[in-house]
């Protein structure tokens, strides 16, 4: 049976808005990755066969397939292809997919999943203004779409209003939310502190670690926030935080390890992706677990550790609701509530920390999983070698 073994997995620090990697035009970020990965490997880049990012709004620096002219900009083999795809949050961990089943299927032996974005200098939903306004459109994908009128009539669409439908489908409080958020500060603090990230990070000038954690935060200041919508619960305290960002890794076949001695560090062990409701739209990995770990033949006693993305706490206290697992095996290190959510380069970035922790802590099998618009969310599996 074919195997996808991973070889190697960096990111650079996760920027702030604003913040030192603001200005750092994205396919840069991404070139620095990809300088990285082809370092720490030792593989030779000319035998890499696709190079495949993740990356949302793609309009301006990110736009022209930004994997393409960040593998170009970081002075790579110009024989080297590469393509940008967009599911949403998830983009990049689809791009682990597609890397993972180009080897598994015996087509490809060496491919580079990875993904770029810097929301400082091209803001969510930036891309879809942007296009729409000239052409005299409509704002929004949906808007003018008979189809999902007829299905969805003209309930919003709107990340806030599916985190605010989860908090009270299952029960979650505002305090609920805000005591998980101070728990993913804590947690990312204390990983920072005691270097559990300094292996998966490459600096990028005098960025050298996550800019995100707040040590000053509390309950009482989070307590002071107001609610993003009227008369609901979700406060930026609860949110997942506006950030620069890219990550990458190298994904090889048996052939390939062999061929150019290789060390592979994981190997890929399940790949999934499902839909649900894509008005409430964050709740998808609910589901989405139980079908990988039901197609895995796994239950979540056999997962050491999780990596759920944090896009709000909500996804993931009604996650833990659902599945019942340890909440001690997730997020060990804080999550994008603390660390950020660079979208497009999120998933790899999940990717990256969940090998490393499980090598740190010697685990075996990491599950990691993400909401994504549409209501979607993408499961992956990983052994640790």
């Amino acid at each position: 049976m074919a195997e996808a073994y991973i070889v190697e997995a960096v990111r650079t620090p996760v920027g702030r808005r604003k913040g030192g990697l603001s200005h750092v035009h994205p396919a840069d970020l991404g070139a620095h990755v990809l300088t990285a990965l082809v370092e720490r490997s030792g593989v030779d880049p000319a035998a890499v066969e696709d190079v495949v990012f993740g990356c949302l709004d793609t309009v301006g620096p990110q736009a022209g397939d930004i994997a393409r002219t960040s593998w170009l900009a970081a002075g790579l083999p110009e024989e080297v292809p590469g393509v940008t795809i967009d599911r949403q949050c998830g983009s990049s961990q689809q791009a682990v997919h597609f890397a993972a089943q180009g080897v598994l299927s015996g087509t490809q032996d060496l491919v580079v999943a990875g993904g770029t974005q810097n929301m400082s200098m091209v803001p969510i939903a930036f891309a879809s203004r942007q296009a729409a306004e000239p052409l005299g459109l409509t704002e929004g994908p949906y808007a003018g779409s008979e189809g999902w009128r007829a299905r969805y009539a003209d309930r919003p669409v709107n990340q806030f209003h599916g985190a605010q439908l989860i908090a009270e489908k299952w029960g979650i409080s505002r305090g609920d939310m805000e005591e998980f958020a101070l728990r993913s500060h804590r947690r990312a603090i204390r990983a920072i502190d005691e270097g559990r990230f300094d292996r998966e990070l490459v600096a990028h000038g005098e960025v050298t670690t996550d800019e995100g954690p707040r040590r000053d935060t509390t309950l009482e200041k989070m307590a002071g926030l107001k609610p993003v919508l009227e008369g609901g619960t979700i406060t930026a305290a609860c949110s997942s935080q506006v950030s620069d960002g890219a990550a990458a890794l190298l994904i090889a076949s048996e052939r390939a390890v062999r061929e150019h001695g290789l060390t592979p560090r994981a190997r890929v062990h399940h790949l999934s992706v499902r839909g649900e409701d894509p008005i409430r739209m964050l709740s998808a990995p609910i589901p989405a677990t139980a079908y990988a770990l039901k197609k895995s033949g796994m239950t979540l006693d056999d997962i050491d550790l999780v990596e759920i993305n944090e896009a709000f706490a909500p996804v993931v206290l009604a996650w833990l609701k659902e599945t019942g697992a340890d909440p001690e095996k997730v997020n060990v290190n804080g999550g994008a509530i603390a660390l950020g959510h660079p979208l497009g380069a999120s998933g790899v970035k999940l990717t990256t920390t969940l090998l490393h922790e499980l090598e740190r802590t010697g685990g075996r099998f990491g599950l990691q999983t993400m909401c994504e618009g549409g209501g979607q969310a993408n499961v992956t599996i990983i052994e640790r070698l």
